[in-house]
């Protein structure tokens, strides 16, 4: 799994070491796969923005039950000042990287697999526009997962991905502090106003959005693929 060293992608290494599965923990942060080997994870310290981290991810991982890409970046800037670099740098991380591991790594694994892509709620939202690279990066994720449930239903294969809410992870507090800046407000009021517009009136930790992405990997979720499912305490319910 990728992204493994910190927020959700640590939380569900760790939800997969406590299940049984052996794990092969990426991340390009090799200090922060260090917990996670010492409990028994292997890792892999690799930049996933370029063809040698995919292909390494792909070779490692031949022969694996499951993939999950929670890997991702993200740049907080106006809609109107986003550059080409900018989209560039987060389609090469958030939506080319996953293409490819999704391509170079799914024949490989066995039949019966499961993969599980990391979109998110802003795929299906428009009202932090100083994510909109983000955003689009992470809609196109949904139309990577359709492609590839297609393309691996034949050997059992499932494919789907999650839409995270408002996590509590070091990217949430990014976004925060960086959004509040930009619009002149703090970030205690940012985070009011956006948890007001949640029916269950909360963030969710990532042990929460580790539960359900397990639930996606296991026979639980057998007759399900293709799908993006919420996990956002109702900020999103399409």
């Amino acid at each position: 799994m990728t992204g493994a060293a910190r927020g959700i992608g640590r939380a569900v290494a760790e939800r997969l070491l406590a299940e049984g599965v052996e794990v092969l923990a990426v991340d390009r942060d090799a200090d922060g796969l260090a917990e996670l080997a010492a409990a028994g994870a292997r890792t892999l310290a690799v930049d996933l923005a370029g063809e040698a981290g995919v292909a390494a991810v792909a070779e490692a991982g031949d022969g694996a039950d499951y993939l999950v890409n929670s890997h991702g970046i993200i740049r907080l800037l106006p809609i109107l000042e986003a550059s080409r670099r900018d989209w560039r740098d987060v389609f090469a991380v958030n939506a080319e990287s996953i293409f490819f591991l999704c391509q170079q790594l799914g024949p490989r694994l066995r039949d019966g697999g499961a993969i599980v892509n990391l979109s998110s709620s802003s795929a299906k939202l428009a009202s932090t526009v100083e994510t909109a690279v983000y955003a689009a990066s992470k809609t196109a994720i949904l139309s990577i997962t359709r492609s590839f449930a297609y393309a691996l239903a034949p050997r059992g294969i499932r494919v789907n991905a999650i839409c995270p809410g408002i996590i509590d992870t070091p990217m949430q507090d990014a976004v925060l502090e960086e959004v509040a800046r930009l619009r002149g407000i703090t970030p205690q009021e940012l985070s009011q106003a956006r948890e007001a517009g949640v029916p269950l009136r909360r963030g969710a930790s990532p042990a929460e959005c580790a539960g359900a992405i397990w639930f996606l990997l296991s026979d639980d979720s057998s007759y399900m693929t293709g799908e993006a499912m919420n996990v956002s305490g109702g900020l999103t319910m399409w």
